[in-house]
């Protein structure tokens, strides 16, 4: 089965516009989050989607120096843009990864693609986010093509066109789903990049890690906890921030609240 991950990017985000490109000890996050995917064991293609409109131009631009792939479609339809570099890339599974997750880690993925590709066909989705159980930024989702085929062809609102798996999540008697837990609940943990908070904790972070002599595109899931350990004051930065800000539950159904990374 050929396993192809799709990271979605912008460069428009409302609240940190540019995050992206934003850079943490010397490389982008877009590079860094490249960087960490190619330890994955799984993965057999790493795509970069964005969009055709004029302001992801930096992007397309940043990653063709770089010599990472990328894909440019529709700026709101970021389902038609997953279907589009699944089909182009004859991809048997897609694994979606989000712009704002410099941190991602390769085991964790590993393990999510682990679990579907050996449950497949019984299970058609994965993830290690219903429910959380890890930090927020080390999301990952798992899904068959054609979960993703038939969510792109019957798929009629803009929140499941724009989030790319609410179409698949919603229907498990059709597409049968399974998680992925850490053996401790950090789900309070905030890993994501999505406002200047979050720029100013990374930032930190990673130049901590790079102090006591590890290198932010080799680190582990255990490095970054171990960090914090010794620094517990670098949480505070972010304190009081939501998790997934931006599609929010009410009454126990997500709903329109944000935008992609």
């Amino acid at each position: 089965m050929k396993v192809v991950a799709i990271v979605q990017a912008r460069m428009g985000s409302s609240r940190l516009p540019g995050k992206v490109l934003r850079l943490l000890n010397g490389n982008t996050v877009l590079e860094l989050i490249h960087e960490r995917l190619s330890q994955c064991r799984t993965l057999d293609e790493i795509i970069i989607a964005t969009s055709l409109s004029n302001n992801d131009d930096a992007i397309a631009e940043a990653m063709e120096r770089l010599k990472i792939p990328v894909y440019r479609g529709d700026e709101h339809d970021v389902l038609d843009r997953y279907y589009r570099v699944a089909s182009l890339t004859m991809a048997d599974v897609v694994v979606r990864i989000t712009g704002d997750c410099p941190l991602i880690d390769p085991e964790i993925v590993d393990a999510v693609v682990d679990e579907f590709v050996e449950r497949y066909p019984s299970i058609r989705y994965a993830s290690n986010i219903h429910p959380p159980t890890f930090p927020d930024g080390l999301d990952v989702e798992v899904f068959s093509y054609d979960a993703l085929e038939r969510a792109w062809k019957e798929s009629d609102s803009r929140f499941e066109r724009e989030h790319v798996t609410p179409f698949i999540r919603g229907r498990p008697h059709s597409f049968p789903q399974a998680n992925i837990e850490s053996t401790r609940d950090y789900s309070g943990l905030r890993w994501t990049l999505d406002e200047e908070r979050d720029y100013a904790f990374l930032s930190a972070l990673v130049a901590k890690a790079v102090e006591h002599g590890i290198d932010p595109m080799m680190a582990s899931f255990e490095h970054w906890l171990d960090i914090l350990e010794r620094n517990p004051d670098l949480p505070e930065i972010i304190r009081d921030i939501e998790r997934n800000e931006g599609s929010k539950i009410v009454a126990g159904v997500e709903v329109e609240g944000g935008r992609e990374p």
